[in-house]
């Protein structure tokens, strides 16, 4: 299959409306895991998103602490060449392999940087990287000034394709942007959790910008088959269990607003999960959405995210939704222009 392309800001990067995230393929053998996974059924899922269209990863090197970097290349490796998708991942979160239940630490001193590249390069299999992204701030040690510059010289020497961000703020965004161009940002992004439109989706498209969102689908609350039930069914090494929109009273609200995405998902024949895909490209400066998957028949349960177009009658009913059920926070409607993009 073959799906249209959008350009990443000015990166020179052209990206399909959706990409695999390899969050929960790292296993269930750290902090935040998902709990266990089968490393064929991961690579399985890779090559069936690559079979779809879908022209880039997304991972991290803290995901299973190192490990989804691993099948990720595992999988690269057993794909030709040329149907090869982008490799995007990310620094700045360390854990200990021998405590890997404790807290990841937080740093872009610039050494440590500099060791996760190449750490991450061995992993995947790869000489460049087509997108490497702060996956936090920095907690106050390392001035971003000296983290920057330091993924600026990983451009000139030719390791690393395009620069971006993840979960910064616009004060952040504009000291990068003052040093060189931010590529892309990756905010959180859902019906859900709403808050970067109100900010960092608006800083991106002023600044030319590619933007990435992660869990559009709310980490699986906006899909079609979660259910109360199965809250209590996760391993206990799933981090959703301790999050507070997997818990009452904020549960039944997500559910409620899940619910509500049903007729519009039934008016354009479309799955619950596409329709919340579908939600967050509506909005102006948005240009992908990184969707996670565990095995290779769940990524047919969203694909339809990437050509799904609301109208804005279907935004307006959302965002009744939205407020009726109290789900979330942040603004609630994109511009009524964006509805045919």
């Amino acid at each position: 299959m073959t799906l249209a392309t959008r350009p990443l800001g000015t990166s020179g990067l052209d990206i399909t409306p959706v990409g695999l995230g390899a969050w929960a393929i790292g296993g269930g053998d750290w902090k935040y895991g998902w709990g266990s996974q089968d490393d064929r059924a991961s690579i399985a899922a890779i090559h069936r998103a690559v079979e779809l269209g879908l022209n880039w990863i997304d991972t991290a090197a803290i995901y299973g602490i190192g490990h989804s970097e691993e099948v990720v290349g595992r999988a690269l490796r057993e794909l030709p060449a040329a149907d090869r998708p982008l490799v995007f991942t990310k620094c700045g979160r360390i854990a200990d392999p021998a405590r890997p239940d404790d807290e990841p630490v937080t740093t872009l001193e610039p050494r440590s940087m500099r060791r996760e590249l190449e750490g991450s390069l061995r992993r995947l299999g790869l000489e460049r990287i087509d997108l490497y992204q702060f996956h936090w701030p920095d907690p106050g040690i390392t001035p971003l000034e000296d983290s920057w510059a330091e993924m600026v010289r990983f451009v000139e020497e030719d390791k690393v394709r395009a620069i971006g961000v993840a979960n910064f703020t616009v004060g952040l965004l504009d000291r990068a942007e003052a040093i060189r161009h931010v590529d892309s940002v990756q905010p959180p992004f859902s019906a859900i959790r709403r808050d970067s439109a109100a900010d960092v989706i608006p800083w991106a498209a002023a600044h030319g910008a590619g933007v990435i969102v992660y869990s559009p689908m709310q980490s699986g609350l906006l899909t079609d088959s979660f259910t109360r039930e199965r809250v209590g069914t996760m391993g206990e090494r799933d981090w959703r269990r301790r999050h507070p929109n997997f818990a009452e009273p904020k549960l039944s609200a997500n559910l409620d607003l899940r619910d509500a995405l049903a007729p519009i998902a039934a008016r354009h024949a479309a799955t619950v999960s596409a329709v919340a895909i579908a939600w967050t490209l509506a909005w102006p400066g948005v240009t992908g959405a990184i969707v996670g998957a565990r095995s290779a028949d769940q990524i047919g349960g969203w694909i339809g995210g990437a050509s799904v177009r609301l109208d804005a009658d279907d935004l307006a009913s959302i965002a009744a939704a939205i407020e009726a059920t109290g789900a979330g926070s942040g603004p609630t409607r994109p511009d009524a222009g964006s509805a045919s993009r």
